[in-house]
C-alpha cells in the first residue's frame, strides 16, 4: 500500500501521540510522514502525493487540516483517511472513526473507500459544515482565543458560545436556495454536508454525504434565552422540532447580507463582503469509511455492497 501521512507538529503532545501510533501500527508503519510548517503545506503535500500515485493520504489533525488535504485531493483517485485530533471532529464522528489515534488507525486499516460530496463556498471547499451567523462569529472567537495562547477543545467552544450569546445580534439575510427562499433575520445559516458541527452537536441527523445536495439549515432569530434553551436539542438530535428551524435542501444557494460578515468553512473563520455562493461537487472526494458505517442503511452513505 502506497500512502502518505500528513501531520501538523504544532498540535504538540497530540501530534506526538499520533506519530507514535503510526510507528506502532503494522499496517501503516511504512507510510511516508510529511510534517506541515504553515498554511498551504497540507494542500500542497496532498496534491503531490496524488500526483505521485499514492493510494491513501492520512490527515492527522483537526478539521482545518482535513479540509486542506481534501482540497489537494479533489478529483483524484487517492483516498483520504481521517485520524482526528481536533476540537470538533464533526466529519470523523459522522463517519464513526474513533477519536484515539491507535483505534482510528486500526479502524482505517479495514475501512472501505466511498465517494463523498464536497461543498463549495465562494469557490473554496468544505467537507462537513460551512455557514454564516452566530456559529461563524463563535468560530472567529475560538480562533482568536487559541491564537492568544488560550486552551482549545469542546468546553472552551461551549463557554465562548455562552459569552457570545449574551451580545450577539442576528444579521438580516436573503437566502435563495433553488426554488426556496428565506428573507429576514437569522441566527444561523448553515450549509451542511455531514450531519453535525462536532462534539455531538447534530444539525441534520439523516444527511447523506453522497446525495448531491447541501442540507441548508436556517435558525431564525429569537430571544437569547429561547435560543439558549433550545440549543440542547443539538445534542439530542431533535433540533428539527424547534419552531425556528428551517431545512432547505439544494444543490446551489446564494446568501447575501449588507456589509462585511464572518463565515466559516469547517470551522475555519473567513469573511465576505456580503455574498456567499454555495454549491456541491457530487462525489468529488474518495474517503475511507469504516465498514460498519458504510453498510449502515441509516448511515451517511447510500448502502452499497462491500468488497
Amino acid at each position: 500500500m502506497k500512502g502518505v501521512a500528513i501531520l501538523n507538529p504544532r498540535a504538540g503532545l497530540a501530534a506526538a501521540r499520533a506519530r507514535a501510533a503510526l510507528e506502532r501500527s503494522a499496517h501503516w508503519r511504512g507510510v511516508e510522514v510529511r510534517l506541515t510548517t504553515g498554511p498551504g503545506d497540507a494542500r500542497r503535500f496532498a496534491s503531490e502525493a496524488a500526483a505521485a500515485g499514492a493510494e491513501i493520504v492520512l490527515a492527522i489533525g483537526g478539521d482545518g487540516t482535513a479540509n486542506e488535504i481534501a482540497w489537494g485531493l479533489l478529483g483524484s483517485s487517492t483516498a483520504l483517511g481521517l485520524v482526528p485530533m481536533g476540537s470538533g471532529n464533526g466529519l470523523a464522528r459522522t463517519l464513526g472513526i474513533p477519536l484515539e489515534p491507535d483505534r482510528a488507525l486500526a479502524t482505517l486499516a479495514d475501512a472501505v473507500p466511498r465517494a463523498m460530496d464536497v461543498g463549495m463556498i465562494n469557490d473554496r471547499p468544505f467537507l462537513n459544515v460551512a455557514g454564516a451567523g452566530f456559529d461563524a462569529q463563535v468560530g472567529l472567537d475560538f480562533h482568536e482565543h487559541g491564537r492568544r495562547g488560550g486552551r482549545r477543545g469542546v468546553f472552551t467552544y461551549v463557554w465562548l458560545s455562552v459569552l457570545r450569546t449574551m451580545k450577539y445580534r442576528a444579521e438580516s439575510w436573503v437566502l435563495d436556495a433553488g426554488a426556496q427562499k428565506f428573507e429576514g433575520r437569522a441566527y444561523i445559516v448553515a450549509f451542511v454536508n455531514g450531519r453535525q458541527y462536532g462534539g455531538g452537536a447534530v444539525l441534520v441527523p439523516g444527511a447523506r454525504l453522497d446525495d448531491g445536495l447541501l442540507d441548508i439549515v436556517v435558525i431564525e432569530d429569537a430571544p437569547a434565552l429561547e435560543l439558549a434553551w433550545n440549543a440542547q436539542r443539538l445534542f439530542f438530535g431533535t433540533l428539527a422540532a424547534y419552531r425556528r428551524y428551517r431545512h432547505m435542501p439544494a444543490a446551489k444557494a446564494t446568501l447575501t447580507a449588507t456589509g462585511t460578515v464572518p463565515y466559516h468553512r469547517d470551522g475555519e473563520p473567513e469573511s465576505t463582503s456580503g455574498r456567499l455562493e454555495a454549491s456541491i461537487l457530487p462525489r468529488a472526494l474518495r474517503i475511507l469509511v469504516p465498514r460498519a458505517t458504510a453498510s449502515d442503511p441509516h448511515g451517511p452513505f447510500e448502502p452499497q455492497p462491500l468488497i
